[in-house]
């Protein structure tokens, strides 16, 4: 049988003689056993990318894989010894290392395996060409199902039969969509996604916090909104989301984090998405199992202030900025210019943007015992004087004077222009 050696090497690739990547291979080096790395660093090299975590697979069983780890004076945890996998740690480096593997039966994300010496085997229980390519230490790669002609057409296809894949772990959905956005060109594999819609479902019944960590992913991609745009089309965003997406204001959003030379952020992006008022936040943060600091951060760009009219007003705008903090006034900003359809408005938003990383909000002069001072009981009479003090002097653009202040304060006058 062939062993699927590729004409393509990557010897000369300066991430392969890493000290941690060399120390693990030197380790695991014995007579009639081989090591090799595997999935994601061998794709990313491939395509040119950078390659940062590294997977490898071995013949060797988990605990020889300790032994020998430990024996050449590398840390070793049995991370998932169960399933074959030790995590090895050598200059600041993580290399996780798992025995081969075939299936004998699956259930769902389950399945019984057992350990082998058949790469060929190995390869076919992953679940996408590009990520079933192995590479040696010194460069070979070999390539069981094709994967480096995938890589080469830029094309995500699932090993075998697509919906098998899928009912092993219904995640993969998700994942054909990430990896297309990542690094695929249109158009998007049929069979592929004709099984993710099929089975889309099955997104149903798993944890929320697993689909998050990966739409989040996607959220942020360079090419978020075309694979977006595909999730829709297909029936699998509206799944997802559990809710009506707004494409537009999504699609103009990310436009004005790349003109304003932001990264992209996932909790925004979602916000501009899916979020119509405070209320969707809630429902959100318990649909994808969010902290509570960003479920609020979603329920404030829900809110209807400011308008547009309010933040091409300096003033308002700095008043704006005053109640809502830095990050907040940023969301609110690019949501409000989204909303509005203000692709073409570039220079106002990066004046806004200007405004708030370089503006410094005025210390209001006035504390409760003023209020005090002047006879007011204590209790809630005392925030509502300063509350509707502290409004009227920012509506004011901050000018008023402590002095001013105290003689409003004294003359009972409580109007709230907010």
């Amino acid at each position: 049988m062939s062993d699927h050696r590729h004409e393509l090497t990557l010897r000369s690739a300066s991430w392969l003689k890493r000290p941690a990547v060399q120390d693990v291979f030197r380790a695991l080096e014995r007579a009639g056993h081989e090591t090799r790395i595997v999935g994601g660093a061998v794709r990313d090299a491939l395509m040119g990318e950078t390659v940062s975590d590294i997977d490898m697979a071995t013949t060797l069983l988990p605990e020889e894989v300790m032994r020998l780890a430990n024996g050449a004076g590398l840390q070793a945890k049995p991370t998932g010894i169960e399933h074959g996998t030790v995590t090895l740690l050598s200059h600041d480096e993580h290399i996780e290392v798992t025995t081969l593997r075939a299936d004998v039966e699956t259930y769902g994300r389950r399945a019984k395996v057992r350990f082998g010496r058949d790469w060929a085997l190995d390869a076919a229980r992953r679940d996408f060409t590009v990520n079933a390519l192995y590479c040696s230490a010194t460069g070979e790669i070999f390539d069981p199902l094709g994967g480096a002609e995938d890589v080469a057409q830029r094309r995500i296809r699932f090993i075998g039969d697509p919906a098998a894949r899928i009912e092993e772990d219904y995640l993969r959905i998700l994942r054909f969509f990430r990896l297309h956005g990542a690094m695929g060109r249109d158009p998007i594999d049929d069979a592929g996604l004709a099984a993710c819609v099929r089975a889309r479902r099955g997104l149903e019944g798993l944890s929320r916090e697993r689909v998050w960590a990966e739409f989040s992913k996607i959220l942020t991609l360079d090419r978020a909104v075309p694979t977006v745009e595909h999730m829709f089309a297909s029936g699998l965003l509206v799944e997802t989301l559990k809710s009506v997406p707004r494409l537009g204001n999504f699609t103009r959003l990310a436009g004005h984090e790349a003109l304003l030379g932001l990264q992209p952020d996932a909790i925004r992006r979602l916000g501009a998405l899916a979020v119509f008022s405070p209320d969707d936040a809630e429902r959100l943060g318990h649909g994808f199992r969010l902290s509570r600091r960003q479920v609020k951060r979603l329920a404030r760009m829900g809110e209807t202030t400011p308008k547009l009219s309010d933040l091409l007003d300096e003033r308002k705008a700095r008043a704006a900025l005053y109640w809502s903090g830095g990050q907040i006034f940023e969301d609110k900003c690019l949501m409000v210019f989204s909303a509005a359809g203000k692709e073409g408005d570039i220079e106002s938003l990066k004046s806004l943007f200007k405004l708030a990383r370089n503006w410094t909000p005025p210390e209001f002069p006035i504390r409760g015992e003023d209020v005090l001072a002047l006879g007011i009981a204590a209790g809630p009479p005392v925030g509502e004087q300063l509350i509707a003090l502290e409004s009227w002097w920012a509506a004011k653009d901050f000018q008023p004077t402590r002095e001013a202040l105290l003689a409003r304060l004294a003359s009972g006058l409580n109007d709230n222009p907010r």
